[in-house]
């Protein structure tokens, strides 16, 4: 028998399938077994040529960034060692010249 996972949306226990649709009586929330396994993948950081973004990696900026709130200017080619990965993972969180900045993964290549 297969195992009914819980709810994706208020996490309860009591999931039932209806012949069609898993149905929570809790939140009455309707879902599909899909659903629920794309509730529980975890999205991976990508760099902008679709490599995987670890912590740790060094990267290499693409494009010339303007840090807002600064007259810096975050020069294309500038090489960024040690990023650490963020619960977005669209965004990571690095050091360049002694200042702590997040980065947008976009304009980052591995």
């Amino acid at each position: 028998m297969n195992e009914i996972s819980k709810c994706p949306k208020c996490g309860g226990e009591y999931v039932y399938f209806d012949g069609s649709l898993y149905v929570c009586p809790d939140c009455t929330y309707e879902f599909e077994e899909a659903a629920t396994s794309t509730a529980n993948n975890v999205e991976v950081p990508k760099d902008s040529n679709g490599a995987e973004l670890l912590d740790g990696d060094a990267v290499t900026v693409i494009k010339d960034l303007k840090v807002k709130g600064s007259s810096m200017v975050i020069k294309r080619g500038t090489k960024v060692k040690s990023i650490r990965l963020t619960e977005n993972p669209e965004e990571v969180d690095c050091k360049i010249d002694g200042s702590s900045i997040v980065l947008k993964t976009c304009f980052l290549k591995k």
